[in-house]
């Protein structure tokens, strides 16, 4: 929850990924270290800390564009 973390449904665990929330162009690089999300037509699901850091928290959810950066 604290850490720069995110599930996915496919990506390896450990695959470092940036995401850009559109709304704000600010970024996080995080981890992949968990699956889901299992809500319909969302691809990832960040930590709080994550999610923070690029001003999604108070909405809870947001438009993003992830970049694969690679593994650990």
């Amino acid at each position: 929850m604290n850490d720069l973390t995110a599930a996915h449904r496919s990506l390896p665990f450990g695959t470092r990924v940036r995401v850009t929330n559109e709304a704000t162009d600010e970024s996080v690089v995080v981890r992949i270290n968990d699956r889901g999300p299992y809500a319909d037509r969302r691809v990832i699901d960040l930590s709080r800390e994550a999610a923070k850091d690029i001003g999604l928290v108070s909405t809870g959810v947001g438009r993003v564009k992830l970049e694969v950066l690679g593994s650990a």
